[in-house]
């Protein structure tokens, strides 16, 4: 690899995590809860053009929770984030009629589970006399479908324009 690549992964990286921490911060309402929509997830389809996108999104998601969640944020969903990542990069060839939807699923799915988890643990809602496994599974199903809206919807559609221009695949696809 000659440094020029490297520059530009290092570069690719730090952009995407400068735009994951911007648009957390920036839509904090949606960013952030129980109920969330977190736009910057769509960013977690990345690694489907390349292995540097996944320290990108990664690195973005530990400084928005850094700078917007609790520390509990900071480990469990930087490690949601981590593994959906890396599991979206292993399913970046496999495509639904041309989308990377099989790619989308990943974040959803640790999401859901992990965060669904941790809310219900470290958050439990006081005026609720539901079992933990109850709130585990109806927080995993309001995180599951937020992710869904972020990463199956905006991060495929995200996905498909950078495939279809010319200039982003230029700019992105790095494999």
């Amino acid at each position: 690899m000659n440094q020029n690549s490297s520059v530009r992964k290092l570069v690719h990286c730090g952009v995407v995590a400068a735009i994951y921490v911007v648009l957390c911060l920036a839509l904090q309402p949606l960013s952030y809860g129980a109920v969330q929509v977190r736009v910057a997830e769509a960013l977690c389809l990345l690694p489907v053009f390349g292995a540097e996108y996944i320290v990108g999104v990664v690195l973005g998601c530990f400084l928005a929770n850094l700078l917007g969640s609790t520390i509990v944020d900071v480990i469990f969903g930087t490690l949601a984030t981590l593994l959906a990542c890396l599991v979206t990069y292993k399913l970046r060839n496999v495509r639904f009629k041309g989308l990377a939807i099989a790619a989308s699923l990943p974040p959803v799915l640790f999401n859901a589970v992990i965060i669904g988890i941790e809310i219900a643990v470290m958050f439990p809602d006081p005026t609720s006399s539901a079992p933990i496994w109850l709130a585990c599974i109806t927080n995993g199903i309001s995180v599951g479908i937020g992710e869904l809206i972020s990463c199956t919807v905006l991060g495929v559609v995200l996905v498909k324009l950078i495939e279809s221009n010319a200039a982003l695949r230029k700019i992105f696809a790095t494999e």
